[in-house]
């Protein structure tokens, strides 16, 4: 996923409908610029130097998805901040670091304005990122002693900018399991023992003959006087009901089918009902 971040920088600094000379013929690396670093025509390279994890975008929440009478909950991502250093390489010509400058000035220019990277950019799994991947360019890291950081890379101190991009990633697998049909409710009183009183909401799905949601269908829980229409994926809920035993009725037109159920659910029953 990190190569997939490489390659979205390249992409927009590869962009020629944005970019102008020298910076539309420069070739974009990611090596070490150690020393000596000499190539072979005029280059922009994108060093990624630090990876770590954004704290302040760190989350608990978890993403919970429906899919086909099934519960897929996403454990949140690890909001990881990866920062690449950014140089300029020009190679023949006169006045090699005006030059230099001119090809910063450019990255700087394309870069900064984006504050989150447009989906035409991303690549591979970035693609599907959610939300929008935030990028900070050229922020000074007051922590950060510029010329001791060249010496460690093995290079002598030289014009440079920084790039840092937050992405989202998987960590854990999603877990996947039944979709609640029912939910448990008490109401009590505040100061008087004994006064709780029980209460659930069921839910289910209406589906035809060849297991296809029925869209639009009434729900009729006939002792209780509950309807509700089913929505887009036959689904439906019903609260408040005390426990007990009931009448479940559903309708669609002239289709009618009624259910006896029980509330709350015994292990293994669920509430959803198939019209002929």
């Amino acid at each position: 996923m990190i190569r997939d971040l490489s390659e979205t920088l390249k992409a927009m600094l590869d962009d020629a409908s944005l970019l102008e000379e020298p910076l539309r013929s420069a070739a974009i690396a990611f090596d070490r610029p150690t020393d000596p670093y000499s190539p072979e025509q005029p280059t922009v390279n994108v060093f990624l130097y630090d990876i770590r994890e954004n704290v302040e975008l760190r989350s608990n929440e978890p993403r919970v998805e429906r899919q086909n009478g099934q519960t897929v909950m996403h454990r949140p991502p690890l909001r990881v901040a990866c920062s690449y250093l950014v140089t300029a390489w020009p190679v023949s010509g006169q006045e090699l670091p005006l030059q230099e400058h001119e090809l910063l000035s450019q990255v700087l220019q394309v870069l900064s304005g984006y504050p989150t990277i447009p989906e035409k950019f991303l690549q591979g799994r970035l693609k599907t990122q959610e939300p929008p991947l935030p990028m900070v360019t050229a922020l000074v890291d007051p922590q950060k002693n510029l010329s001791e950081f060249w010496t460690a890379i093995g290079n002598k101190l030289r014009p440079s900018l920084t790039v840092t991009v937050t992405i989202a990633m998987e960590v854990l697998t999603p877990e996947t399991a039944p979709m609640v049909i029912t939910s448990d409710v008490r109401l009590a009183q505040r100061d008087l023992p004994d006064t709780r009183e029980e209460f659930f909401r069921i839910g289910g799905q209406v589906t035809d003959a060849g297991n296809v949601p029925v869209v639009g269908a009434t729900v009729l829980l006939v002792e209780r006087d509950l309807t509700m229409t089913t929505g887009a994926d036959g689904r439906y809920s019903l609260s408040p009901i005390p426990k007990g035993p009931y009448t479940l009725r559903v309708q669609k037109d002239a289709a009618v089918q009624e259910a006896n159920i029980t509330v709350p659910a015994p292990k293994g029953t669920n509430y959803n009902l198939q019209l002929a």
